[in-house]
């Protein structure tokens, strides 16, 4: 491609309201374009280097034994009443309603269809396993939509779903699309780490996530150096040693705190440490209201506390400020759990249970209790864990102290057991002849978020250093000065060469600066640079790579064997 003739509308300043480097290297290297929030076009360069990820998906899978198939993103409401999904996906989904007033949504996800598609159609078990793939554009209505294509409303996703016989195939199935996962990810060069994850609204089982590593992840995960323990943040177990003291309990003393709600404030009034804390959080679920007590210098794990509710993240809510003084009689920054004046559903994280003449809020405006003791002044549901994980907690594993890290989700994989196939009423009939329900796993890629997080690992002060397996262009040949004869003609000389021997190659033919060339190439981040110059009579160029700083004087002979090379590498 000449870029003289490329669509490259490349940006000179950074571009404002990116919070990104991924996204502010994609708009300024003239890759994407923002059509409203959370919803991007892809200008040339940028969809070549989306094919290309799609492309090493496609391959793996189907080297894997997947077949790929495109289902409609247009999906019936009555499918996803069937599974009980179409009121707890939430507002996330996109829903609509056509000329007849039927209801449809824009699929953020595909197992209901294509459990359909398999119940109607595969009726023995000679014909498992199954494992079937697409890569469409989902929807999901984010509620803040960020960080560019990494949370957007609008995205293209790999999703596949294997149907087997029983448990231990669709194990056996997991655990192949597990290895293709790390060879799609081993092939785009980027540094991630699988870690258990939280199946939330998709399955009931083991769940793991493939989180490419970098420091501006939207995601945490937990893990261990010592051994093989990994967990995103919303699943890591939060296992520390509790600092206990060795005091008797006390009598429950009404203390007079004026104006002091937070812990911080506390901490400075009692003079003593945010551990001999407890803290009340109210939130309201379903119309229940409910006070989770977590010790003081911790933080509540909502998705833990999701999971023993039995809700979804859409139906629960921090309690507003009249709930509050409804429930509690006093301003918000007193709660505690003894003397309620509403019923209410307390939750009480284990830890709590092992501290001794704690202070909390006592449900009257300017007042703690201190001395307080779990089982003597009040009880609750005694849940195992309802923290987040912090740095330094233990490893579960093998009590090692955990690292915490940031990440992006690239890929994950669900065991959905026989969630779906029974929702819907998806059977087989098993070598005995009697009607069994297939045994699903569900396995998603997000391509435009991976191409966003090779971006985060690749990257400099200049622009995208792309890795070559990616790069929408392998090689930039650029003529320094075109209107000079010998240089434009060895420029074409060796584009028409790389070209015909199935090089990926811009020609940079424009009549720019040659400031401006070098620049855009670093921007847009073509790994190989070849620069023909004042050397062209000699038949001499510069070549350099991408993350190299130096340049290096060859013959302009040598530069397709040296590409060829380097493509092979």
């Amino acid at each position: 491609m000449k870029m003289s003739k490329l669509y490259m509308p490349t940006l000179r300043q950074d571009p404002t309201e990116t919070e990104l480097p991924s996204h502010r290297l994609l708009l300024r290297a003239g890759m994407i374009r923002k059509l409203v929030s959370g919803v991007y076009s892809y200008l040339p360069l940028g969809y070549r280097v989306l094919r290309k990820v799609e492309n090493i998906v496609r391959e793996e899978m189907d080297l894997a034994g997947a077949q790929e198939v495109l289902m409609s993103a247009l999906q019936p409401k009555e499918l996803w009443e069937e599974t009980g999904r179409w009121a707890a996906f939430g507002p996330e989904m996109f829903r609509l309603n056509d000329r007849h007033n039927r209801e449809f949504c824009l699929g953020p996800t595909h197992e209901e269809i294509f459990t359909d598609v398999v119940k109607n159609e595969l009726k023995s078990y000679k014909q498992l396993p199954l494992n079937l793939y697409q890569i469409q554009t989902k929807y999901r209505d984010e509620r803040r939509p960020r960080f560019g294509l990494i949370r957007s409303r609008e995205f293209l996703m790999k999703d596949a779903y294997s149907f087997d016989r029983n448990e231990e195939g669709m194990k056996e199935s997991y655990q192949e699309m597990w290895k293709a996962y790390e060879k799609v990810f081993d092939r785009c060069k980027l540094k991630y780490r699988v870690v258990q994850g939280d199946a939330g609204a998709m399955g009931d089982s083991d769940s793991h996530e493939f989180m490419a590593l970098c420091e501006n992840g939207e995601s945490v995960i937990a893990y261990c150096p010592s051994c093989d323990y990994a967990a995103t943040d919303e699943k890591a177990v939060s296992n520390y040693n509790l600092k206990k003291n060795d005091e008797k309990p006390l009598q429950k003393e009404k203390v007079h705190t004026p104006g002091v709600k937070k812990v911080e404030e506390l901490v400075s009034f009692f003079n003593i440490s945010s551990s001999r804390f407890v803290k009340t959080l109210l939130l309201e679920a379903k119309g229940e209201v409910i006070a989770i007590c977590i010790p003081g210098d911790r933080e509540l794990n909502l998705t833990k506390a999701l999971n023993i509710l039995g809700v979804n993240e859409h139906d629960i809510e921090m309690a507003k400020e009249e709930l509050v003084i409804k429930v509690t009689g006093a301003e918000v920054g007193f709660a505690g759990p003894i003397g309620l004046k509403e019923k209410v559903r307390v939750l009480v994280d284990s830890r709590v249970t092992q501290m001794t003449n704690f202070i909390v809020g006592a449900n009257e405006t300017d007042f703690h209790l201190k001395n307080v003791n779990y089982g003597v002044d009040f009880t609750g549901e005694v849940i195992d864990d309802l923290l987040m994980v912090e740095e330094g907690d233990l490893c579960p594993q093998c009590n090692e102290k955990l690292t915490l890290e940031r990440g992006i989700e690239v890929g994950n994989i669900f065991q959905l057991a026989t969630k779906y196939s029974e929702g819907l009423n998806a059977k087989f009939l098993d070598e005995n002849g009697k009607d069994q329900f297939f045994w699903m796993g569900s396995y998603g890629i997000g391509v435009s978020r991976t191409l966003a997080a090779v971006i985060e690992q690749y990257y400099d002060e200049s622009g995208i250093k792309w890795p070559i397996s990616l790069a929408p262009y392998h090689v930039v040949i650029t003529i320094v000065n075109p209107s000079k004869e010998e240089q434009y003609r060895l420029g074409e000389e060796l584009y028409n060469q790389l070209g015909r021997a199935g090089v990926e190659v811009l020609l940079d033919d424009r009549k720019e600066r040659p400031g401006v060339k070098f620049t855009d190439a670093d921007l847009i981040g073509i790994p190989i640079r070849v620069v023909v110059g004042k050397n062209a009579a000699e038949g001499r160029v510069e070549f350099k790579l991408r993350d190299q700083d130096q340049a290096e004087d060859i013959s302009a002979n040598e530069v397709l064997d040296i590409i060829k090379r380097l493509l092979m590498e």
